[in-house]
């Protein structure tokens, strides 16, 4: 019998859910929840009973496994792995950081334990393979971290290297996933070699976040009268960017603002192309210009406007790849399935933690 898995995605106030077969979605749907606030595990039992009501409403059988988004754990090697005590332990606990993503793994672990189903969570946000050089920042107190948009740029990966006909571990990539946060990532054979840090780090600034700067001017505003640290970091994240620049972050205003003929616009919209387009070209120099392609993905690869600035300035690399989208609960259901097929080996969160390998 084919193969059914559910995916399990949370958001602050939302859950979407699939359930996914081999050959794609079965059924698809998001729910609105009541109440997002307090703490993210307090709200287990309210979010695990709303995906139960609503499979028993659409008369769906159990499935053949769970798998949950992995929410902030440890810095961890890519893969699926199978949910176990010691990540339920740092779920539970937010130990990590508090983030509705952690939800993800508790509500997986319980409907797969109701069902006596395996679950898993795939590439999560704190996936960090970088390589030893990438870690070095010119101040031995800061290490470089490599917080990335994992699961969407190891999926699209797989997609470029089934595009060329090519195993996997022998491709390299430089891939952009564009979104509200921006992750650049250097690809060899399917591992993040080297990426900028997506929310408070290098790399380009988006349509909220600031990226890399000039250390002297954040220095001034670090020291700035009335300034203290919860709020630069919330400026920096969440109100810098297109957003800072321009009054918003909205993609489609900002192309009609530019079609309009408003030159701070298009301005500011080609210094975010300019920037991604150079961290595009730092990504190939870490791989030593050795390319099977460049890959543009996430939602802003829907824009036209946006991917033609990128061909034009990064062509000359190879061959350009576009995956726009999130494909978050294609890459959460293919990873499960590649572990139910046999095609990949499921990985120990306990056992990587202790040492004791994956």
């Amino acid at each position: 019998m084919a193969l059914t898995i559910l995916v399990i995605n949370p958001g602050s106030t939302s859950t979407k859910l699939a359930l996914w077969g081999e050959d794609g979605p079965v059924l698809e749907r998001t729910l609105e929840h009541e109440d997002g606030s307090g703490a993210i595990a307090a709200q287990l039992p309210a979010r695990r009973d709303d995906v139960l009501a609503f499979l028993e409403a659409n008369g769906r059988p159990a499935p053949d496994a769970v798998c949950g988004r992995g929410g902030l754990l440890r810095p961890m090697e890519g893969g699926t792995y199978l949910i176990d005590e010691a990540m339920l332990d740092d779920l539970r606990s937010a130990r990590y950081g508090e983030h509705a993503s952690l939800l993800g793994g508790l509500i997986a672990h319980e409907l797969g334990r109701r069902w006596r189903v395996p679950a898993f969570v795939v590439d999560p946000v704190t996936v960090d393979e970088m390589d030893a050089v990438a870690r070095y920042s010119g101040v031995p107190e800061i290490t470089r971290q490599g917080r990335s948009h994992a699961l969407s740029l190891k999926a699209v990966a797989r997609l470029a290297a089934a595009e060329l006909d090519k195993p996997l571990g022998d491709t390299r990539f430089a891939a952009a996933h564009l979104g509200g946060g921006i992750s650049v990532a250097a690809l060899r054979g399917g591992r993040i070699a080297d990426v900028n840090d997506a929310l408070l780090g290098m790399g380009p600034f988006s349509p909220y976040r600031a990226g890399a700067l000039p250390v002297r001017g954040l220095l001034d505003l670090a020291f700035a009268p009335g300034t203290d640290r919860a709020r630069l970091e919330h400026r920096l994240a969440k109100e810098s960017g297109l957003c800072a620049y321009l009054g918003t972050g909205d993609l489609k205003e900002i192309e009609r603002r530019i079609a309009a003929g408003d030159a701070a616009a298009r301005g500011a919209f080609d210094a975010m192309a300019y920037q991604i387009a150079k961290e595009i070209g730092a990504m190939a120099a870490a791989l030593g210009g050795e390319l099977d392609g460049v890959i543009l993905t996430g939602g802003m690869a829907r824009s036209d406007l946006l991917t033609e600035r990128l061909r034009d300035r990064v062509g000359f690399l190879g061959r350009v790849f576009s995956y726009p989208g999130e494909r978050e609960m294609e890459a959460l259901a293919q990873g499960a399935l590649r572990v139910l097929q046999g095609r990949e080996q499921a990985k120990r969160y306990g056992l990587a933690r202790e040492g004791g390998g994956t």
